[in-house]
C-alpha cells in the first residue's frame, strides 16, 4: 500500500498496484513487492488464549457486575458478618451463564469461518490449475471459478466463457437481490491469461458495493501500455454467485477482511431502550437507599456503643489488637460490613432474567404465523432482541413510500406522446388506445403521428438495463420469457412498449435487438450507458444508428429544464395530472449527435472513467454536458398499487397516537395522492405546504418567505396535513446562519407536532436521516422508528431507536441493517399493537417485581440491626441469601415476562387506543416505582415486625423450648417467599401449565430444599445453622399460624381490589385465559391509570 503520482491533473491518492498473476512489470519501471492481507474471514471475538481475560473485562465494564465484585472482594478482605459465598456464587453464575452464551455464539462464529476458509478455490498458476484453501489466496492470484460458485474474494473480471465477454451474478447474499447483473470483461486483454502482462491501479478498500475506481494497464512487447478504466461493472464481490455462465477467470484485488463484504460486517452502533435507562435511574435510587442504610447502622453502632458497659460487656472483652485497632478505620470496615449485609438490595440476579427475557421473548417474533408471508415464504426477522420493549413506545414512525406504503409492483398504465393520451385498451400490436388530448382541443380526435410513436416506444425499448432471461424450455416466446431488472420500472416500460407493438429481444455482444410493429428486427449498438443515480434522477443510453441518437429517460424535474421550454407545456398537464392520480410518471427525450459530437462525449467519457480520483464528479460533468438540448417526446405513468391493508394499518398507528411522516424521494403530487390513499390525509384536511413554489409566490427572497411562513404556521392545529420538499428542507436545516438554523428548526418541529400527518417529498437518504435525527433530540426526546425496503432507507432505519425492513423488491439491504424484517408494512399493526405492547408490560413488571421483592428481602435484614445491638448479625442463612435470587423466585417472573397477556392479542388489535396508555414509559415512571417501593416497605415491616409479636411469647413449641433467632429468621424467610410468589400470581392475568409449574414448583422447591438442606449434616460446613430448624418450626401449629395469617394480610388489600372492583366499559367480558373475574379492558380513558396505580392489571 502506498501512495502513486496518478496523472498530471490529478492530486497523490492512496491506491494499491497489484501485479495480475504476480508477474514483475517491465523493466524500466520499479518494482515494489506489495504486501496485502490474506484471504482469511475473522468475525469472531476471541481465541482460546484470550477468551477468558477479554470476556471477563468486557462483563466487568457493566456497572452492577463491578459493584458486586468489589462487594466479594470486601468479603474475603473483611471480616464481615456473611460469608463471600452469598454474594460471589451469584456474580459467578451471572458471569458463567453470559461467558457461556457469548462463547457458544463466538465458537458458532468460529466454524462459520472456518467453512468459508478451508473452502478449496481453484486457481491459475504458471498454465496449471491449482487447488488452494481459500485463506491461501493473495492478492494478483488469478482464480477460475465455475457456475453457481461463489466468488471467494473480490475479483476484477477477465475472461469468461460467454461469446460476449459478460457474465451475469446474483448479490442475494450481500444486498439480497436475486435478480441476475451483468458483469463485463476488462477491454482488450489477452485470450491466453498466462500471457497477460498487466498491473492494476485501484483504490484502497472501502465499504460501499456499488462504488469501484481503477484501471488497468495492459503490456505488450513493443508497445504503448494500453489503459482501461475499471469501475463496479467490472468487479465481482466476495459472496456474490455466478449465474447462467460456465466459468469465468478473475484477479483477485481485494481478500479477506478488506473484501467489501467484509467491511460490511462493521457492526451498528449499541441502540439502549428506554427501560434500560429507567433501570439505571431505580439502581441509582436504590444504591442510595443502600448507603443510607448502613450509615445508619454505622452511626447508630457507635452511638449505642459509647454509653457505659455496652462497648465493652464482661462476657465480650475485646483483643488487644481490636483495641489498638484505629477508630476511624474500624468505623470505615463496619461500614463496609453493613453495605455487604444489606448489598441484596441491589438485584444482580435482574441483568439475566432481563437478558434471558428479550433473547426468549425475540422468538415469539418469528414464530407468529401472522408474520409469515407465503408469497416469499418467509416470516419475521428479529436480528437484535435488545429493543423488543421498545417496540411499545413508538411515538414517531417515519415510513418510505415506494416499496413500503406501495407495493414496488410497477403496471404501465398509459402514455403520452406530443400532448396525447394513449391509454392501453387491449393486446393489439396497432396503437389504438383511447386518445383524448392534454394539449390544444383541435387536437382531440387527432394522434401524435406514426413516426413520433414509433420514435416514443424505441425509446422505451432501448433506455433501460434491462436483461432477458434465457429460455429454458424450447419453443418458449419472448412474453413467456420475462425479463430481469434492477428497477421494476424498467421492465414495467419494457412490458409497456410491448404491448403496442415493439418487443425487446435483448444485448448481445453489445448489440440490442428489437422487434417492431411491422415484425421486423432493428440492431443498435450500444455506445455508452449514461446510468441512472438519485442525485441525476435520470439515466440515458447512446446508441449508433443512421443517424446517432442520444435517448433518455428521467423524472420530470430532471428533464424538463433539458428540453426546449415550448416541447414542456404539452406534456406538463399530463405528468400532473398522472401524478395527481397516484402514477409514477416518467420523462422521455433523445438527442440525435453529429459525429464531432459523439466524438467529444467519448473522449470525455473514456477520460472520466480512466480518472481515480472524483471519478463521480467527473462523470457528472460529462453527462451534464451531453445532456442538453434534448427534444421531448413524452411521458409515460405507471401504477405502483398500495400494500395489502397499508390503509388500516395506517389508520391503526394514527390511533394509536403514533405520529406518521413519510419521507420519500417521489414527486410531491404523487406522494400526496399516497397520502390520501392511505388516509394519512383526510379529504377535509387542509394541507399546508412548504416548497420552493410556495416561497417563489410571495416576490420576496425565499429565506424572508420561509420566516414568514414558519411563523404564521406555527400556531396550525392538529386538522392539518405538513408537507415539505426536499430544497426547503436544506434550508430550513442548513440556514446561513446558525441562529436562524436553530429558530427554523424549532418552528418546523411545532408546526409537525401539530398537525394530523406531515409528507416530505424529493429527499436524499442523508435528508432522511437528518428528519429523523432532529425529531429524535427534540424536547422529550420521544421514541422513533423508521420503517423501509430500499438501500436508501438504511441511513434513516440506523438513525431511528427502532429500525424496521421490510422485505421487498428492492434488496435486502435494509433488512440487513435493521432490527426487525416483516414481509409487508400490514405486519407493523401487530408488531407495534400487540407485541410491543405486550413486551413493555411484561418487562416493566419484571424491573419493578425484582427492585421490589429485593426490598422485601432485606427490609427485615435492616430492621432486626435495631434488635440485636448493630452487630451485624444475619437475620437470614447464607445458603437463603444466596438462593433467594437465584432459584426460590426466579422463575416464576421470567415464565410471567415470557407469557403473560394481561389484555388478550384480539383486543390489543381491535382498540389501537390501548397503546396511548403506555406510551411515554408509563409503566416505569416514578409513581409506579414509588407504588412498588411503599408495597415493599409495606411488606417488609409486615413480615419483620409480624413474627416479632409471634415471639413476643418465647414458649411456642409444645415442649416448652423457645425458638432461636435462625428460627426467627426462617419463619421471616418463608413468609416473604410464599408472598412474593403469590402477589406474581394474583397479577398473572394469562395462566398457562408453564406457570403453574414454575410458580407451584417454585414453592415446593423451597420446602423441599429446606427440609434437605436442615435435614442433613454437611462436612463441609464449619457451622450449620440451620440443623433441623425448618422441621422443627414446622412443628408448632404457632408458626403455622402465623405463617398463613401474614400472607394472607400482607395480599389481602390487593384482594380486597380484585373483589370489590366491578368490570366496566364494552370489552369487560374479553378475558384472557384467567380464572378469576378481572376485567382485562375497560373504560380505558377513565380507568387506566388507576388500575395502574391500584396495580391489579399489571
Amino acid at each position: 500500500i502506498f501512495c502513486s503520482t496518478l496523472g498530471g491533473d490529478e492530486r497523490r491518492v492512496d491506491s494499491r498496484t497489484i501485479y495480475v498473476g504476480h508477474r514483475s512489470c517491465p523493466a524500466n519501471e520499479a518494482f515494489i513487492p506489495p504486501k496485502f492481507c490474506d484471504n482469511r474471514i475473522v468475525s469472531s471475538k476471541y481465541t482460546v488464549w484470550n477468551f477468558l481475560p477479554k470476556n471477563l473485562f468486557e462483563q466487568f465494564r457493566r456497572i452492577a457486575n463491578f459493584y458486586f465484585l468489589i462487594i466479594f472482594l470486601v468479603q474475603v478482605i473483611v471480616d464481615t458478618p456473611t460469608s463471600p459465598v452469598t454474594s460471589g456464587l451469584p456474580l459467578f453464575f451471572v458471569i458463567t451463564v453470559t461467558a457461556i452464551k457469548q462463547g457458544y455464539e463466538d465458537w458458532l462464529r468460529h466454524k462459520a469461518d472456518n467453512e468459508v476458509n478451508k473452502c478449496p478455490v481453484t486457481v491459475l498458476e504458471d498454465g496449471r490449475r491449482m487447488q488452494k484453501e481459500s485463506e491461501k489466496i493473495k492478492v494478483g492470484d488469478v482464480l477460475e471459478v465455475e457456475e453457481d460458485e461463489t466468488f471467494p474474494c473480490d475479483l476484477i473480471l477477465l475472461q469468461s466463457s460467454r461469446d460476449d465477454d459478460t457474465c451475469f451474478v446474483t448479490t442475494a447474499s450481500l444486498d439480497g437481490e436475486s435478480n441476475h447483473k451483468t458483469h463485463y470483461t476488462v477491454p482488450d486483454t489477452e485470450k491466453d491469461l498466462e500471457s497477460l502482462n498487466a498491473t492494476i491501479e485501484c483504490e484502497q478498500p472501502q465499504p460501499d458495493l456499488y462504488k469501484f475506481v481503477g484501471r488497468m494497464h495492459i503490456y505488450k512487447s513493443n508497445q504503448e501500455p494500453a489503459v482501461r478504466s475499471l469501475g463496479p461493472e467490472n468487479l465481482l464481490l466476495k459472496g456474490a454467485t455466478l449465474k447462467n455462465t460456465q466459468k469465468i477467470c478473475g484477479v483477485a484485488v481485494y481478500t479477506g477482511m478488506e473484501t467489501k463484504m467484509a467491511l460490511n460486517y462493521q457492526g451498528k452502533s449499541q441502540k439502549r431502550s428506554a427501560v434500560e435507562k429507567s433501570i439505571n435511574a431505580f439502581l441509582l435510587v436504590y444504591l442510595c437507599i443502600l448507603v443510607s442504610k448502613a450509615l445508619v447502622c454505622t452511626v447508630l453502632k457507635y452511638v449505642w456503643q459509647s454509653k457505659p458497659g455496652q462497648d465493652e460487656p464482661w462476657y465480650n472483652e475485646k483483643t488487644q489488637r481490636e483495641k489498638d485497632t484505629n477508630m476511624y478505620l474500624k468505623m470505615f470496615t463496619d461500614f463496609l460490613s453493613f453495605m455487604v449485609l444489606f448489598n441484596f438490595i441491589i438485584p444482580v440476579s435482574m441483568y439475566v432474567t432481563v437478558e434471558m427475557q428479550k433473547f426468549l421473548g425475540s422468538f415469539f417474533i418469528t414464530w407468529d404465523k401472522d408474520f409469515y408471508d407465503p408469497e416469499i415464504e418467509e416470516g419475521a426477522l428479529v436480528n437484535t432482541s435488545d429493543l423488543n420493549e421498545e417496540l411499545g413506545q413508538v411515538e414517531y414512525v417515519f415510513t418510505d413510500k415506494t416499496g413500503t406504503l406501495t407495493q414496488n409492483n410497477m403496471e404501465f398504465i398509459e402514455c403520452c406522446i406530443d400532448g396525447f393520451q394513449y391509454k392501453y385498451r387491449d393486446a393489439s400490436s396497432e396503437l389504438d388506445g383511447f386518445c383524448a388530448t392534454d394539449g390544444p382541443v383541435s387536437k382531440l380526435q387527432q394522434k401524435a403521428g406514426r413516426e413520433r410513436e414509433e420514435l416514443f416506444l424505441r425509446a422505451l425499448c432501448l433506455c433501460h438495463t434491462v436483461q432477458v432471461k434465457e429460455s429454458t424450455e424450447q419453443g418458449q416466446s419472448q412474453e413467456q420469457r420475462g425479463f430481469i431488472a434492477s428497477s421494476p420500472d424498467e421492465v414495467a416500460l419494457v412490458k409497456g412498449a410491448m404491448r403496442y407493438g415493439f418487443t425487446f429481444l435483448g444485448l448481445e455482444s453489445k448489440t440490442m435487438k428489437i422487434l417492431n410493429r411491422s415484425n421486423d428486427v432493428e440492431i443498435y449498438e450500444l455506445l455508452h450507458v449514461l446510468n441512472f443515480d438519485p442525485v441525476r434522477r435520470r439515466m440515458s443510453v447512446i446508441v449508433r444508428t443512421k443517424s446517432g441518437e442520444l435517448e433518455i429517460t428521467g423524472a420530470d424535474s430532471s428533464i424538463f429544464p433539458r428540453v426546449r421550454q415550448e416541447e414542456v407545456e404539452r406534456i406538463r398537464l399530463h405528468v400532473e395530472r398522472n401524478a395527481t392520480e397516484g402514477y409514477r410518471t416518467l420523462c422521455v427525450a433523445y438527442k440525435h449527435l453529429s459525429a464531432e459530437e459523439y466524438a467529444q462525449a467519448d473522449e470525455g467519457l473514456k477520460e472520466a472513467r480512466l480518472a481515480l480520483q472524483d471519478r463521480e464528479e467527473k462523470l457528472m460533468a460529462v453527462y451534464n454536458q451531453v445532456e442538453t438540448g434534448m427534444s421531448l417526446i413524452g411521458a409515460t405513468a405507471v401504477e405502483d398499487r398500495l400494500q395489502e391493508e397499508a390503509a388500516e394499518t395506517m389508520e391503526a398507528l394514527q390511533g394509536a397516537g403514533i405520529n406518521v411522516w413519510v419521507l420519500t424521494g417521489d414527486k410531491m403530487e404523487t406522494a400526496k395522492s399516497t397520502c390520501y390513499a392511505c388516509r394519512l390525509f383526510q379529504r377535509n384536511t387542509e394541507l399546508l405546504e412548504l416548497t420552493v413554489r410556495t416561497l417563489e409566490d410571495g416576490g420576496r427572497r425565499r429565506e424572508e418567505r420561509l420566516h414568514e411562513l414558519l411563523l404564521d404556521w406555527s400556531v396550525a392545529n392538529q386538522d392539518y396535513g405538513f408537507i415539505i420538499d426536499g430544497a426547503t428542507l436544506s434550508m430550513v436545516l442548513n440556514s446561513s446562519t446558525e441562529s436562524n438554523s436553530s429558530r427554523y428548526k424549532n418552528l418546523f418541529l411545532q408546526i409537525c407536532q401539530n398537525c394530523t400527518a406531515v409528507l416530505c417529498c424529493r429527499m436524499a437518504p442523508l435528508q432522511k436521516a437528518q428528519i429523523v435525527k432532529m425529531v429524535k433530540n427534540s424536547k422529550g426526546s420521544p421514541i422513533t422508528l423508521s420503517i423501509g425496503d430500499g438501500a436508501n432507507d438504511v441511513s434513516m432505519i440506523l438513525e431511528a431507536h427502532v429500525g424496521i425492513g421490510i422485505k421487498g423488491k428492492e434488496g435486502r439491504q435494509a433488512v440487513r441493517n435493521s432490527d426487525y424484517a416483516i414481509p409487508k408494512l400490514k405486519h407493523l399493526k401487530k408488531l407495534l399493537l400487540a407485541h410491543g405492547h405486550l413486551y413493555y408490560v411484561r418487562i416493566a413488571h419484571l424491573v419493578q417485581y425484582f427492585f421490589y421483592k429485593n426490598l422485601c428481602f432485606i427490609l427485615p435484614q435492616f430492621l432486626y440491626q435495631f434488635f440485636c445491638g448493630y452487630s451485624q448479625q444475619p437475620l437470614y442463612d447464607a445458603a437463603y441469601l444466596t438462593m433467594y435470587n437465584i432459584c426460590f423466585t426466579s422463575m416464576p417472573i421470567l415464565a410471567y415476562s415470557l407469557l403473560e397477556q394481561h389484555i388478550c392479542m384480539e383486543v390489543l388489535l381491535d382498540n389501537a387506543t390501548l397503546y396511548r396508555e403506555i406510551a411515554k414509559n408509563a409503566m416505569l415512571r416514578w409513581g409506579p416505582f414509588l407504588y412498588w417501593t411503599l408495597l415493599g416497605v409495606f411488606h417488609g415491616l409486615l413480615f419483620f415486625f409480624g413474627v416479632r409479636f409471634l415471639f413476643s411469647n418465647s414458649a411456642l413449641q409444645d415442649n416448652g423450648q423457645v425458638f432461636g433467632n435462625w428460627s426467627y429468621g426462617t419463619i421471616v424467610f418463608t413468609v416473604l417467599v410464599f408472598t412474593v410468589t403469590l402477589k406474581l400470581a394474583l397479577d398473572t392475568r394469562h395462566w398457562t401449565w408453564i406457570n403453574h409449574f414454575v410458580i407451584w414448583g417454585s414453592l415446593a422447591f423451597y420446602v423441599f430444599f429446606s427440609f434437605f438442606w436442615g435435614g442433613i449434616i454437611w462436612p463441609f460446613l464449619r457451622q450449620q445453622r440451620l440443623y433441623f430448624v425448618f422441621a422443627n418450626m414446622l412443628s408448632s401449629v404457632t408458626a403455622w399460624l402465623v405463617i398463613i395469617l401474614l400472607i394472607v394480610l400482607s395480599l389481602l388489600p390487593e384482594i380486597l381490589l380484585v373483589v370489590f372492583r366491578k368490570p366496566r366499559g364494552p370489552h369487560a367480558r374479553q378475558q384472557c385465559s384467567f380464572p378469576r373475574a378481572l376485567p382485562s379492558t375497560r373504560d380505558l380513558k377513565k380507568d387506566f391509570l388507576r388500575l395502574l396505580s391500584c396495580k391489579n392489571v399489571f
